[in-house]
């Protein structure tokens, strides 16, 4: 291992507990956080993994170790570094009530029947309704579309709507990203038509009854696959759906439709709904993204080019680019405007819904920033009277935005929180964002069922409520005692950092080794260097806003320099630390990225956390 990726003798100090190896000494970095090797004490022995696997794999030492790091055995080395459908995709009827679901979506194919959709209003929603409803129409089907209004409808199935639907002729109605609780109005719409559920939620009760649940997360299912967005589980039964036909002979005067064309949007719903990037996930978002890079989705192209994103696409691309986008309709808007823009099949309209969904993303943004300043006083106040959960409402926020702002300042204060919007009705509806190692989803169950809350679920990350406002304080109570241990928790997570790499080191061909672990999010981090010793040489403020720091930096040798960013620097610690010039050394913790811009290839390094070097 080349030296400027192993720990020195000064970045083995021990932390807090007497035990975990600290990375360069940062027991308490100026956000507050300790920085711990990934290795933990098993650092000798993944350095000896990394180099058998860099061996036998004839890989850089360096991709050996991150491979290590992520307990990645040789045996499969292969397929996460190029995953496929091929090796990873089981068969989708491993899946209970997948044959019974694709067999009843032949049939409607079969019939020329008219079919109505019901998707959520989030991307993940929108992609499985654009999947389903494209696959659908291109074998002749009549298609009905319905994606619900978070204000005046809320979420999951209504009955209005799915009546409107099937006085329209809808003989078969399937809902997407939902259904699985909706019991009652289901059962209510099977006395019309017939309902399949394509849904990927935890189950907390009976099933509906219909013609078909189809969701690997429903406990008979013996799929594994539980880490499946639901357009995964839409694209793997229009596969299951496909093979229906062709054993019917549908296909013997029709073009088989190429469904790999489809992983762009499974790769799109499977970012930006956090789902674990390992496995099978891999294979949909690797092969997704090089879908989604020929721009050959009318909608999604116009939109892609309105965010300003460059090829090579990233999970980056869909988490911040595409995502908040299209989830900007559902949020303050039309919910409608995602899946129309993913249906569209006209440039000039699509490039008007891209521009629109642009705007009311930038409305947004300033809905939020209105409501997170006030927020985050309320949280600040909360943690120092200390309360386990943190449990905030406003008169005037908007409910579409409260799940982005408690994601805010569960990432400031390292606490699950729960933020609402108070309606005129006197209730309070809103969304709830937890911590590692702590259920909010089953402590909002729990409420519920306490008779706290008069409509509350999700799962162990995140949740939605509504309730009485005049109950908050009776809900706090009952959280802090549930989540009790979130009391003892710091007020920033520590860092986990992969490799200590000096500014010299940190070159494009580094960047691009580290890449080839790519995609990266939930369950695959990425790879999280420390630069130690560095010097800031210039630093300035960029962008309409002036929020986001640019700065050159150089090790204490000089040498080679390394471009940096910081985002949000107006709200962020870092930024007077690194525009100081009479500063000390610092240590940084970041991400070292490749970043190509006409036609030229350089390395910047996004700074996560700064260190005074002792």
């Amino acid at each position: 291992m080349p030296a400027d990726l192993l720990p020195s003798p000064s970045a083995t100090h021990v932390g807090e507990d007497g035990q975990t190896p600290v990375v360069l000494g940062v027991t308490c970095s100026v956000t507050g956080r300790q920085w711990h090797w990934r290795a933990g004490s098993q650092a000798s022995q993944t350095d000896r993994m990394g180099m058998a696997i860099a061996q036998q794999a004839d890989l850089p030492e360096i991709v050996g170790r991150m491979l290590a790091l992520r307990g990645v055995p040789p045996e499969q080395v292969a397929t996460y570094l190029s995953p496929t459908l091929r090796a990873l995709m089981p068969n989708p009827s491993v899946m209970v009530e997948m044959e019974t679901a694709a067999g009843r979506l032949a049939t409607a194919i079969r019939n020329g029947e008219t079919v109505g959709l019901f998707g959520d209003y989030d991307v993940d929603g929108a992609c499985s309704t654009a999947l389903l409803a494209t696959f659908l129409q291109e074998q002749g089907c009549t298609v009905l579309t319905h994606i619900p209004d978070r204000m005046t409808e809320g979420y999951g199935p209504n009955t209005p709507a799915i009546a409107a639907m099937q006085d329209n002729g809808a003989s078969l109605i399937i809902c997407l990203d939902c259904g699985t609780a909706a019991v009652e109005v289901l059962e209510h719409a099977s006395l019309r038509s017939d309902v399949i559920i394509l849904d990927h939620h935890q189950v907390q009760g009976p099933l509906p009854q219909v013609v078909a649940t189809v969701n690997p997360n429903r406990p008979d299912c013996p799929s594994r696959l539980h880490g499946l967005c639901a357009a995964a589980v839409t694209f793997m039964t229009l596969v299951a759906t496909r093979r229906a036909l062709d054993e019917a002979g549908w296909f013997a005067s029709r073009p088989k439709p190429d469904l790999m064309e489809c992983l762009d949007l499974v790769a799109l719903a499977t970012v930006c709904d956090v789902m674990p990037l390992s496995g099978l996930n891999r294979a949909f978002v690797t092969q997704g993204l090089t879908i989604m890079a020929r721009r050959q989705r009318v909608g999604l192209a116009a939109l892609l080019e309105v965010a300003g994103a460059r090829n090579p696409l990233s999970a980056f691309t869909c988490g911040f680019g595409v995502g908040p986008r299209i989830n900007a309709g559902g949020r303050i808007a039309d919910s409608g405007l995602g899946l129309r823009l993913l249906l569209c099949t006209n440039p000039a309209e699509a490039r008007v819904l891209a521009e629109r969904l642009n705007s009311v993303n930038h409305s947004r943004q300033g809905v939020e920033s209105g409501i997170l300043d006030r927020a985050m006083e309320l949280a600040a106040a909360q943690r120092a009277q200390g309360h386990a959960v943190l449990v905030l409402s406003g008169r005037d926020w908007h409910p579409g935005v409260v799940g982005i702002v408690a994601g805010r300042i569960k990432e400031k204060f390292n606490r699950p929180v729960l933020v609402g919007a108070e309606l005129d009705d006197g209730s309070v509806k809103g969304s709830a964002r937890s911590v590692p190692g702590q259920d909010l989803g089953g402590a909002i169950i729990a409420a519920r069922q306490a008779g706290l809350l008069s409509t509350g679920g999700g799962h162990a990350m995140a949740a939605g409520f509504g309730l009485p406002a005049t109950g908050l304080a009776a809900l706090q109570e009952f959280l802090d005692r549930h989540l009790a241990t979130a009391a003892n928790l710091p007020d920033a997570v520590d860092l986990t950092i992969d490799a200590v790499v000096n500014v010299a080191a940190a070159d494009v061909a580094l960047a691009e080794d580290m890449n080839r672990l790519a995609p990266f999010g939930t369950g695959n981090d990425e790879p999280l260097i420390a630069l130690p010793r560095v010097r800031v040489a210039y630093a300035e403020r960029i962008g309409s806003e002036r929020n986001t720091l640019r700065l050159t930096l150089e090790g204490e040798g000089r040498g080679p320099r390394l471009k940096a960013l910081v985002f949000r620097a107006n709200e962020s610690p870092l930024a007077p630390v690194l525009e100081d010039r009479d500063a000390p050394p610092l240590h940084l913790a970041g991400w070292l990225r490749a970043e190509s811009w006409n036609g030229r290839t350089s390395a910047t390094f996004f700074i996560r956390d700064v260190a005074i070097a002792q």
